[in-house]
């Protein structure tokens, strides 16, 4: 995941609607079953889905009335507490 990309797609939700980035992530679910695909293909749509949520994970955040910098901040935290595990 990368946190400027999170900042950036969460900046389009904000400009636009959550439901493009749901319905772009449920496209690239879908690409991501083709069989003909290679490692780095698959790679590169998982870094996009985890993108995608992760900026929907941001949105809701903000729409619970915490700042995008603190809804990023918080979110990182999860995920890089997650992996210590």
């Amino acid at each position: 995941m990368k946190l400027p990309l999170i900042k950036h797609i969460d900046n389009f939700v904000e400009a636009n609607d959550a439901d493009f980035i749901e319905e772009a992530a449920m496209v690239l679910e879908h690409i991501s079953e083709f069989s003909q695909l290679s490692d780095e293909e698959l790679d590169v749509i998982g870094e996009l889905i985890s993108n995608f949520y992760g900026a929907l994970e941001v949105d809701k955040m903000k729409r619970e009335g915490v700042s995008q910098k603190e809804a990023l901040s918080t979110f990182m935290g999860r995920v890089m507490g997650s992996i210590d595990k």
